[in-house]
């Protein structure tokens, strides 16, 4: 059964991402930023979602793929890592747009550490404050439930986090009244598509909050729809051996006809998506551009 809620197309383009192919004028950086283009009636939705951190970078990429990030209609932040938010109110001033959506979770801006190996803040930049984007033209949406950016296209909102193995790092801290404790990530967000005669296809920033949750939310989102595709970063760089082995066992049941995992998925992560899904590995790398409808999927 399908969704009657469906794209008749999706189209994603990888702006940034950590690598670039042979030969590709393009750069890369430790990060992400895709481009997602979705019909609205005889028209065109355009989403960016995440920045990276490397804003130079970033233009360079978009003139290269010949993309003009002022035609977009909104920005969705994944979450609030710097590889993903940092110059976020300069490309806000570059899309030049006022009341600008920009969709995140409501935490996206609270103070956020790495414990190890010495205290470092890896959240939002100062520069890249709730008042900076707002000046810069945005008109925030911040909201733990899924969005809807049309029919067929959406967030996640807020992941339940039900899977025993996925957790998020022990050293992540965030400060509540004054106290320094454990940071959660729940403002992991991912965005979910349904494409007519294809099925769902979820798109991840870092998946802080587990694949398998991400994936197993989404298709509760849309229910009876059958998962396409998987692609974006998994956050399995640091996992264990045992981790790996069980996210990759639980996905492969999820039954996805492919996988594109990139950003911090790690080398050892995507070997063992190569050993477990072989023929069904795709390519995430910038400039990867893929086109799913009800005719086939496309990736170049």
């Amino acid at each position: 059964m399908m969704c009657r809620d469906a794209l008749d197309w999706l189209r994603i383009t990888v702006i940034a991402e950590d690598t670039v192919p042979l030969d590709s004028p393009l750069l890369g950086q430790h990060g992400l930023a895709v481009w997602v283009e979705a019909p609205r009636g005889k028209d065109v939705f355009r989403v960016l979602f995440d920045v990276g951190q490397h804003t130079h970078a970033l233009w360079h990429n978009f003139d290269c793929l010949r993309i003009d990030p002022s035609q977009a209609d909104a920005l969705l932040l994944s979450h609030c890592h710097y590889d993903h938010t940092r110059g976020t109110a300069e490309v806000l001033r570059r899309i030049g747009k006022r009341n600008f959506p920009l969709v995140a979770h409501p935490d996206i801006f609270r103070p956020h550490f790495e414990m190890f190996p010495s205290l470092l803040s890896i959240g939002m930049d100062s520069e890249d404050s709730r008042e900076a984007l707002e000046a810069a033209g945005a008109a925030l949406i911040l909201s733990r439930d899924p969005i809807s950016f049309l029919p067929g296209l959406m967030t996640t909102g807020e992941v339940p986090r039900r899977s025993s193995y996925e957790k998020t790092p022990p050293t992540f801290r965030t400060l509540r009244e004054g106290v320094l404790e454990r940071d959660l990530m729940m403002d992991d967000l991912s965005l979910v598509a349904s494409v007519k005669g294809r099925g769902l296809v979820i798109l991840t920033g870092c998946a802080h909050a587990g694949i398998v949750n991400i994936v197993s939310h989404g298709m509760e989102l849309f229910p009876g729809v059958p998962l396409e595709g998987i692609m974006g970063g998994l956050h399995l760089a640091e996992a264990g051996e045992d981790v790996l082995e069980k996210t990759l066992e639980d996905l492969k049941k999820l039954a996805p006809r492919w996988v594109a995992p990139g950003h911090c998925t790690g080398r050892r992560g995507v070997f063992g998506f190569f050993q477990h899904f072989r023929e069904e590995l795709r390519s995430f790398t910038s400039g990867s551009r893929i086109l799913i409808s009800a005719e086939g999927v496309e990736i170049a």
